[in-house]
């Protein structure tokens, strides 16, 4: 039993060890971003905390202080009748707040009284995150990426999916930022994660990898979305050989129109995102697409977005960034078919996971 403090590298380490991590901070602060796995019992909600600051600033900090202490109490109450009452004396919970201060140690003050063995973070998710940056630099460089390019519509999420299937290690970086990369890229109902939720999450991802074995990835741009790929990544991923993935026109806006079949059901939810496009590609030329696809013909308007738009940028952003882009194997895909793509999937993992018997081997 105990009240202990444990350094973020220390508490990182050993995150499975502990029974329940909890976040103590606001509910807005913690869903910005917060540790993996995290429950949030905040001690003071967004209301109170907007309440108790006013009446430091207007009132005086001892008045604050004294209010606060009241609602603190009241909340570390209610978490401990409603979370805590049927624990057992072994529980083992990791507590943080902004700075592993004040909120934090109320309730741990709790708990250790009770009998628990309670662990605080030190520095808490200001230290944590501090971390997870310093990680983030270093992490890249010690996998072996293996980026996998093509133009838009050529299925290689899909591809990324089938790779996972056969037990390859895939890191979907455009499934972390919920958004597909492009003008027409943000998903239905699922908003984007903030910057320090999303490094957070790649940080998790990276961690989780086994480095003796291949890891395949899209080849992302600089951003997906609003969000910024780490620079120490988008290093490694740019250094590292590619292949390129082509499809038959036709296939990639059949592929389209049935991976965005959102925009096909919601015609005008398309035609707004293609304002975006106005100052690229001129008015008139997306009034005429947008008219076009009013009049239900989707089809010719996706492949004039692929040839005189996403094609044309795609192939300029892969050879200025990607330096063998043009010698790069080529994995051929007639259509998106599942048996299609699990048989390229077959060919693009099997000389990365078959022994190479010409080394020799030691006695």
């Amino acid at each position: 039993m105990g009240l202990r403090r444990i350094t973020a590298t220390e508490a990182l380490a050993r995150l499975a060890e502990f029974d329940t991590v909890i976040d103590v901070r606001s509910e807005s602060e913690f869903a910005e971003d917060h540790l993996p796995g995290a429950e949030n019992w905040p001690s003071l909600n967004d209301e109170q905390r907007h309440l108790i600051g006013t009446e430091y600033a207007q009132v005086s900090p001892f008045a604050a202080r004294k209010h606060g202490a009241v609602l603190v109490a009241r909340n570390i109450a209610h978490h401990v009748e409603t979370h805590v009452a049927a624990l057992e004396r072994g529980w083992r919970p990791l507590l943080y707040c902004w700075r592993g201060g004040q909120r934090s140690g109320a309730l741990a003050s709790v708990l250790d009284a009770i009998g628990f063995t309670v662990h605080v973070l030190d520095g808490g998710y200001q230290a944590f995150r501090r971390a997870v940056i310093a990680e983030l630099q270093t992490q890249p460089a010690r996998l072996e990426l293996h980026p996998v390019c093509g133009r838009t519509g050529s299925a290689k999420s899909r591809l990324l999916q089938a790779l996972r299937e056969q037990g390859a290690q895939v890191l979907d970086l455009e499934g972390l930022a919920c958004h597909r990369g492009s003008v027409l890229g943000p998903l239905p109902g699922q908003p984007q994660p903030s910057q320090k939720a999303f490094e957070t999450q790649l940080w998790q991802a990276l961690r989780g990898f086994d480095a003796a074995r291949a890891v395949f990835v899209e080849g992302e741009s600089r951003t997906i979305g609003r969000l910024r790929v780490p620079e120490a990544l988008l290093e490694r991923l740019r250094a590292a050989p590619c292949v390129r993935v082509q499809m038959p026109l036709a296939s990639r806006v059949a592929f389209l129109l049935q991976d965005y079949a959102h925009f096909v059901a919601d015609v005008e939810s398309f035609c707004t995102r293609l304002e975006s496009l106005r100052e690229l590609r001129g008015a008139a030329v997306v009034a005429r697409w947008q008219m076009e696809a009013r009049a239900g013909r989707l089809a010719p308007v996706v492949e004039e977005l692929l040839t005189l738009h996403y094609d044309p940028n795609y192939e300029r952003s892969m050879r200025s960034h990607f330096a063998d882009y043009e010698k790069a194997p080529v994995i051929e895909l007639p259509d998106a078919a599942p048996a299609t793509l699990a048989a390229a999937a077959r060919e693009l993992a099997a000389p990365l996971q078959t022994p190479d018997l010409t080394k020799e081997t030691a006695p």
